[in-house]
């Protein structure tokens, strides 16, 4: 005899392992890993030991990372990156735009405002930039004022106030609708 209780043994034509139970002479009961009962001819068996289960090649070990490698990039590609464009901004305060108002009128510099700002909105609109935040101040209202009737010459863009928590009440946020 060949085998005896308490061997591991594994099938040679299936993928079926397990501890040998019963012989009845050459008839050998296995107990599979499933704690399946099963019955095989001697001739049918191999007997294993504990070291031949863990006998890996080197073949083995890079498949299995290339395949562990393979899931990680698959999770990496369904990943969803959000594109979030931050919206160009365009501080219309005075001192921003000149080093010195000496010898201007306040017609002088809301002019040069409403024109800055003008300006600012048909290049955002010609580079096909959606969205531009207004930074005009609280003040009287004489600057959101024109701004607002300048807005209104367009029928692309919608406007509103801009996050208060971010800019306060002095700011206005246009919104640019592209054409195709």
């Amino acid at each position: 005899m060949k085998f005896k209780i308490g061997d591991r043994v594994e099938a040679i034509d299936d993928a079926i392992k397990g501890v040998v139970s019963k012989i009845d002479s050459a008839t050998v009961f296995i107990t599979t890993e499933d704690g399946f009962p099963l019955e095989f001819q001697e001739n049918e068996l191999v007997k294993i030991s504990a070291t031949d289960e863990l006998k890996v090649s080197n073949i083995d070990v890079f498949h299995a990372v290339a395949e562990k490698q393979k899931g990680i990039k698959q999770k990496r590609k369904s990943v969803k990156t959000s594109k979030v464009v931050p919206a160009m901004e365009v501080d219309l305060h005075i001192g921003k735009l000149v080093e010195s108002t000496r010898g201007m009128t306040n017609f002088d510099m809301l002019n040069l405002q409403v024109d800055t700002a003008k300006h600012k909105l048909e290049f955002a609109i010609k580079n096909r930039i959606p969205k531009i935040v207004f930074i005009h101040g609280v003040g009287e209202g004489v600057l959101r004022t024109e701004l607002e009737y300048l807005f209104g010459r367009y029928s692309n863009i919608t406007f509103y106030d801009a996050d208060y928590q971010k800019y306060g009440l002095g700011a206005t946020e246009v919104y640019i609708y592209q054409n195709g």
